[in-house]
């Protein structure tokens, strides 16, 4: 949807009763231009990704219609490494607010629903899902993707020393095959091994081919934000320098509680919106082409809007 800037498309009506007085006249007419600023600012008055307009999703169902969309067109462009992010426990949940388990459980029926919807059934086979270890894999064949014909695979396999945080490497260019063309990675954060792995899957099987890499549910942001430090992990934090600026977040919802709480969310191609919650919508605070970082929005846009 394409938003208008002209103030001539915005139904608008200021009445002015005889009881009115004028300081509440002042008062009101200030609300209103205060209003069209608000709406201009998050419409967007420039052509290209600006003026693309997503709504906030009210549920999973148009949530996974419009990260699909967003992939859709972001393949049309040749992007080959993509990123979607979002919420399972609720759309208004942050990590942490679901059990693990039941996280990761949940972002694996997500899964299989979005591959149901990009994905047409002759391209099935060519599409490899990888789990971020084996004991995933076969989970997954004995219950949500039970009976599907996309690839499962996996990215460690747990080791006798799986405990201590050990887990063994599997090589990637083992694991793809010729007939390959769209890897999806599901949720590669519990080990810091796996988002490695990763790299080393983009590296091998799809820089410099026409293959696709899709990111889903990673929690990125962790190493985005120095959660790991680079003293101790230093492969892990260069990704920021080195994967990263390859890669197009095509989907993302980041939710931000308390006083000054919000969300961050961005539809490819449109811009990266900052929104609040006021009662059942959502208003438009900020909008700009770049991702801020966390730690901006929730110093700086929120408190500041």
């Amino acid at each position: 949807m394409w938003l208008s800037t002209s103030l001539t498309a915005l139904p608008l009506a200021l009445s002015v009763s005889s009881s009115l007085t004028q300081h509440d006249f002042n008062w009101r007419r200030s609300q209103l231009k205060r209003n069209l600023e608000f709406a201009i600012s998050c419409s967007g008055n420039k052509a290209g990704s600006i003026g693309f307009d997503v709504s906030f999703p009210k549920d999973y169902t148009e949530l996974l219609q419009q990260a699909k969309e967003a992939t859709e067109l972001a393949l049309k462009d040749n992007k080959q490494l993509m990123e979607i992010e979002f919420p399972t426990a609720g759309l208004g949940s942050v990590p942490g607010d679901g059990e693990g388990g039941t996280e990761m459980t949940g972002s694996m029926q997500l899964i299989r629903e979005f591959c149901d919807l990009l994905v047409i059934p002759e391209k099935a086979t060519r599409t490899r899902i990888f789990f971020p270890e084996a004991n995933e894999v076969k989970f997954a064949r004995q219950s949500i993707f039970g009976g599907a014909s996309f690839k499962l695979d996996y990215l460690t396999n747990p080791s006798f020393f799986e405990d201590f945080g050990f887990t063994e490497k599997v090589k990637m260019a083992d694991r793809v095959k010729p007939e390959d063309e769209l890897f999806v990675v599901a949720y590669p954060y519990f080990n810091v091994n796996e988002m490695l792995v990763v790299e080393e899957l983009y590296k091998a099987a799809v820089s410099n081919t026409s293959r696709k890499l899709i990111i889903f549910n990673g929690e990125l942001d962790r190493i985005r934000s120095g959660y790991y430090p680079s003293f101790f992990y230093p492969k892990l934090a260069a990704l920021s320098k080195t994967l990263f600026p390859k890669m197009e977040t095509v989907y993302y919802i980041h939710n931000f509680k308390g006083r000054n709480g919000g969300v961050l969310f961005r539809c490819y191609p449109g811009p990266w919106k900052v929104f609040r919650r006021v009662g059942n919508t959502y208003m438009c605070l900020h909008q700009q082409e770049s991702m801020p970082s966390l730690k901006e929005v929730a110093l700086d846009i929120l408190p500041s809007a």
